[in-house]
């Protein structure tokens, strides 16, 4: 059980990252974007890391509170739980 949730982890935050790095590059271009209530699934799923990660490096959704306070949150619970 603990190796899933670890994998699960590990592939839900890639995932998140890429997401928001897509996201990104979507807003920029003025394309179509990644819903926000996508972002926040696969994050309560597990890619809450991957996906703050993405916010920092992306600097990504980081004037939206909502993100700038539930994200880091989320991570903390999803570490908690991994440990």
């Amino acid at each position: 059980m603990e190796i899933f949730l670890f994998v699960l982890v590990g592939v839900a935050s890639i995932i998140a990252f890429i997401m928001m790095g897509l996201d990104k590059s979507y807003a920029k271009k003025g394309k179509w974007r990644i819903p926000e209530q996508t972002l926040w699934v696969t994050s309560l799923v597990g890619g809450a890391p991957g996906a703050w990660f993405g916010m920092i490096y992306f600097r990504h959704k980081t004037k939206h509170s909502l993100f700038q306070f539930g994200m880091p949150l989320l991570t903390i619970t999803w570490m908690i739980i991994l440990l």
